[in-house]
């Protein structure tokens, strides 16, 4: 298949202005795999000033949407790649906003992305920036301004990135033509240059990025008062193959069958089958054109008719390539076309975390602590992109040969901001599973955060005692009730050089109660490595022993009173 090509070029600047929150960039991927499923993307933002992070928001929303949009499962549509893409990053300033204290800063931007792909273009619109297409001498603009006009020449931006934690974006497609010229640009330069001379600009026979040079300089000279930023693409050669009958090819690949060793798969020979459950397998692989070993990840066949499990199982790998940590194993890149249905992680050679405490323990309190700080790095790594582990526990933790802690598993993982409805975790028979997460999880609630604080104050508890914060009994709880019957059993028992400051740190981590417990990471690490002096106070004497205490005082002075009346009537009697 020929790939669709293009001259581009993109220009962004700051005009009279002192900060230039505009953000214009596009990709054009060199992998010819990589161009086939994903094609090219152009995007261009213009940050709202009256915000006051209006530079930050709009390079987040620019630099996230060409970096993210590529790693989406191959088998997505272009339509819904950009819809979750632009879901995630949306949530993600909408939440940055609300940091601020004050009522005028934000992250707010607009937004205009265009996708070509084989012979369709497909765009992504919100703002008051501007897509025009120029073909056969019809200038057309296709985007709609998001503006609300109050009269007297006032008017505000009605949408933007940012502003709500519900995303509403124009989404459409259309047929690309050879010769087509399309125009992304930001209102410091389509209101100050009339549509005879863009039209002018946008024919000259000169490449694309001195097009995008003369456009701004022009709206510069024609007495732009704000930054002014374009891109332009000029369509050369069109795909010859229509990428929906390609997206329909990738959306049937099948499952592939149960793999032994030395069987080879699209390139990649089986060395080991390293785990087998009855929803997925995990093999060891080795790259015959490179070497490379990787582990491949397959769905298993119980589910082939499952639709909702087929969207979940491509959802990991789109998950897990957002993350990029040292402390969260990579997804690698499919490089080359598939004739099954997996994923590629990278191979760690290593021990999950239950195998190595059992033969390491116990754990030298300084070697544990950075162990549960690595492990920690590695959930903000998440928590950073809007994910939460949800399912966080010592197999789910590998530890290198050198020392090196990295997360690995993505098949519980919940991503804030993507069209879907939120669905608790869901636990299939999984041994220890019960042990780590948070019991709102398992009864249905969505603890956020907090629940992946939960289970790594449960591993830190662990490391440091070889113990489990409330016993073995927690993995017979099924309900609140059960939970509300156990009571957290002290770490210095089990480890008598734990401080009380520590245990107590512990302690409010694995707190049943959300309130109670810690609401941020930095705020647990904190006090699990310097002593917080309110865990240094002693503990307020409960109100039932207090009762006691006062109840045996009267008691005590009845006994008394009753004694001496007996004396005083023994000796009037006499």
């Amino acid at each position: 298949m020929h790939n669709t090509t293009v001259d581009a070029g993109a220009k962004a600047t700051q005009g009279i202005k002192e900060i230039n929150e505009d953000y214009a960039g596009f990709l054009i991927p060199n992998d010819p795999y990589l161009a086939k499923v994903k094609g090219m993307a152009f995007c261009i933002a213009d940050g709202v000033s009256s915000a006051e992070a209006g530079k930050e928001a709009s390079e987040t929303a620019v630099e996230r949407f060409l970096s993210e949009y590529v790693k989406t499962p191959d088998t997505w549509s272009v339509s819904r790649c950009g819809e979750q893409v632009l879901s995630a990053i949306n949530l993600r300033l909408y939440r940055k906003s609300h940091e601020f204290k004050q009522d005028n800063k934000g992250y707010l931007t607009t937004l205009s992305c265009l996708i070509l792909k084989g012979v369709h273009g497909h765009l992504f619109h919100v703002g008051d920036s501007r897509v025009f297409r120029l073909r056969e001498g019809e200038f057309e603009q296709l985007t709609s301004d998001h503006v609300t006009y109050l009269g007297q020449g006032k008017s505000f931006l009605s949408r933007a990135l940012g502003m709500d934690n519900n995303l509403h974006i124009d989404y459409c497609n259309f047929e690309l033509k050879e010769g087509d010229r399309y125009l992304l640009c930001t209102d410091g330069l389509h209101d100050f240059i009339p549509t005879a001379q863009l039209l002018q600009t946008l024919y000259l026979n000169e490449p694309a990025s001195e097009i995008t040079a003369k456009l701004c300089a022009q709206a510069a000279e024609n007495g732009s008062d704000d930054n002014i930023s374009c891109v332009v693409l000029k369509i050369q050669s069109l795909a010859h193959q229509d990428e929906n009958e390609f997206t329909d090819e990738l959306f049937r690949l099948p499952f592939p069958p149960a793999l032994t060793v030395g069987m080879k798969l699209d390139g990649y020979r089986v060395i080991e089958e390293l785990f087998s459950s009855p929803r997925s397998q995990l093999y060891l692989v080795e790259d015959e054109h490179s070497g490379q070993r990787f582990v491949m990840k397959t769905p298993s066949k119980n589910f082939e008719d499952d639709t909702h499990y087929i969207d979940r199982f491509l959802k990991e790998q789109w998950i897990g390539s957002r993350i990029n940590s040292p402390h969260v194993v990579k997804i690698i890149q499919h490089s080359r076309p598939r004739t099954a249905l997996y994923y590629l992680m990278e191979h760690l050679a290593g021990n999950s975390l239950d195998h190595w405490l059992q033969q390491h323990a116990p754990v030298k309190p300084k070697h544990a602590i950075s162990m549960v700080k690595a492990i920690a790095e590695g959930l903000k790594a998440f928590h950073n992109n809007d994910a939460i582990h949800q399912d966080l526990k010592p197999g789910n933790i590998m530890v290198l040969a050198d020392g090196t802690i990295k997360i690995v598993d993505f098949g519980s993982v919940f991503v804030a901001g993507v069209a879907e409805l939120y669905r608790p975790i869901e636990h299939f028979g999984a041994l220890g599973t019960a042990t780590y997460s948070d019991p709102n999880y398992l009864m249905g609630k969505n603890a956020a955060i907090q629940g992946d604080i939960y289970s790594l104050a449960t591993i830190c508890y662990e490391i440091f005692t070889g113990q489990l914060p409330y016993g073995d009994k927690i993995e017979e709880c099924t309900s609140m009730f059960d939970y509300d019957k156990l009571r957290y059993k002290s770490a210095s028992k089990h480890n008598p050089i734990i401080p009380v400051w520590f245990d107590k740190a512990l302690q409010k981590g694995v707190s049943f109660d959300l309130t109670s417990r810690y609401e941020t990471i930095d705020s647990m690490l904190a006090d699990l490595t310097k002593p917080n002096p309110i865990f240094l106070k002693p503990d307020p004497e409960p109100q039932e022993a207090s009762s006691l205490v006062f109840w045996k005082i009267v008691s005590g002075f009845w006994f008394i009173t009753l004694i001496l009346m007996l004396y005083l009537f023994s000796q009037s009697t006499r």
